[in-house]
């Protein structure tokens, strides 16, 4: 059988990259035991690769209201609405290892509403799924919604854009044909080996 391929645009070769995108590529091999295939795919482009990471890594690798795992929450709930195969596979490994919970991904992915989390994670989602699919009827009584749950107005900002940024994502990564990397499927569900 042969591997599927991980987009239909070419995919350079790691060592035909330029140098700052190859370096930030071997940074992640280097942490993470592989290369995730959205690195690869979207540097078809290194322009829009260079934006994109800059913008991502603005909203996700930040200190915020939001930790790290409620802005994977984000991702994995609205990818799933947006249809998006990769990102809900891919970041629902990293939330599985940031909420240091085997069980919130599937949940989180399948239907938030019946997830193991706080009535302030799903005001949260609620918020971001409004985002995500009908963004022109966000209005202030979300706002007082938010407030309400303990969210201030940066945070509700920061909501906004994960959701925001990674309906760009999941365009990018279903018009594409981006294949998730084998090693997602794993991730954070099995002990750790020593």
């Amino acid at each position: 059988m042969t591997t599927p391929s991980i987009s239909r645009y070419p995919v350079p070769n790691l060592e035909d990259l330029p140098e700052d995108i190859r370096a930030r590529i071997l940074e992640v091999q280097e942490k993470s035991g592989f290369v995730p295939n959205v690195f690869l795919a979207l540097a078809h482009r290194p322009a829009e690769w260079r934006a994109f990471f800059a913008y991502h890594d603005a909203l996700m690798e930040k200190e915020s209201g939001l930790t790290k795992a409620e802005r994977e929450m984000i991702v994995v709930a609205t990818s799933n609405a947006n249809g998006c195969q990769y990102c809900v596979v891919a970041h629902g490994a990293i939330l599985r290892i940031r909420a240091r919970n085997a069980l919130v991904a599937d949940q989180v992915a399948v239907n938030y509403r019946k997830a193991d989390i706080t009535p302030r994670q799903k005001a949260m989602l609620d918020f971001a799924m409004k985002v995500a699919l009908d963004s022109g009827a966000v209005d202030d009584a979300d706002f007082v919604t938010l407030h309400e749950h303990g969210f201030n107005d940066e945070d509700i900002w920061d909501i906004g854009a994960v959701a925001a940024f990674f309906g760009l994502s999941n365009r990018m990564a279903n018009m594409t044909g981006m294949r998730p990397n084998d090693e997602f499927y794993l991730m954070g569900r099995l002990p750790k080996q020593k």
